[in-house]
């Protein structure tokens, strides 16, 4: 018995020890950091009195008016030289109503729609000045309207009549003379697939007389200046159109009278495709030629 107590002394021993050569090893946790709290300060007193507010806070914001006040001779400048902003409201001309009196004159940029860096003259790819405000003199209203000439009118081989471009522009020089009259673009270039359109307003003497959009086809990019340039004639003679020149080429009674006395119908071959068909030309033109051949 008594050699079974010190070997259970003995065991006992040496398991202390080891626990505290374990615990000696072992790091120590660190110690967790302390929270700090803010201090509670307690809300300033409100005051009872009525506009005294509290002392410590600005109730108004800082004026300029002293820097406004700043005398010109602190500067160097004369006071007479420093103008006032009441005497520049003073003495603007009032503006005049559109409605009432006779038309704008070019001075009146609010009326004739004048471009911000050149108030006193219109600006034409927005303004209707002189639009309908009265008719042009007699001598210039007969040039416009005198009937046209069928030697001048042309036909398409679709059968479309039109007159040339150059023979409206040698109507406007004969009536407005030549630096008289202008195309005006209203738009920017519309460049699509197959077409190309840009608005265009008519001025003469310096009134607008008509606005109308130009167009032209084209099958090749390297032919858009060509074809804008085309375009540019197209919207000529639509415009021309509200003066009056060649507005027999709308009428459909003269297409029909004009056809019948001076162009035929006439089959034509394609030398390419050996088919044929019907192609009208003026009759005193000589007969077609290459691709069609009569």
């Amino acid at each position: 018995m008594a050699s079974r107590l010190l070997n259970r002394l003995a065991a006992s021993s040496r398991l202390s020890s080891a626990s505290v050569r374990l615990y000696a090893t072992s790091p120590s946790p660190a110690p967790a950091a302390r929270r700090t709290y803010p201090l509670k300060t307690s809300a300033a007193k409100a005051s009872s009195t009525v506009g005294r507010g509290n002392p410590s806070i600005v109730e108004t914001l800082p004026s300029t008016a002293g820097e406004v006040d700043v005398p010109p001779e602190a500067y160097g400048v004369p006071a007479e030289t420093v103008p006032s902003s009441s005497a520049l409201r003073s003495s603007a001309p009032p503006v005049e109503s559109q409605n009432s009196g006779p038309p704008a004159e070019f001075t009146d940029s609010a009326a004739i729609g004048g471009s911000p860096r050149d108030p006193t003259h219109p600006d034409w790819s927005r303004s209707y000045f002189g639009l309908s405000t009265q008719p042009f003199p007699k001598e210039v209203s007969d040039v416009l309207m005198t009937p046209v000439d069928p030697l001048d009118v042309e036909i398409k081989p679709d059968g479309l009549i039109y007159l040339p471009e150059i023979k409206y522009r040698r109507v406007l020089n004969r009536a407005f003379g030549p630096g008289g009259w202008g195309l005006a673009p209203r738009s920017e270039t519309n460049v699509g697939p197959r077409v190309v359109s840009r608005e265009y307003a008519l001025v003469c003497l310096g009134r607008l007389v008509g606005i109308a959009r130009g167009e032209q086809e084209y099958f090749d990019p390297n032919g858009i200046p060509t074809a804008t340039e085309a375009c540019k004639s197209n919207a000529l003679m639509r415009c021309c159109k509200d003066l009056g020149i060649a507005s027999e080429l709308w009428d459909p009674r003269f297409i029909r009278e004009f056809k019948a006395k001076y162009c035929v119908e006439i089959f034509a071959e394609d030398t390419r495709t050996k088919k044929k068909k019907k192609l009208w030309r003026r009759k005193d033109q000589p007969p077609f030629d290459y691709p069609y051949k009569e």
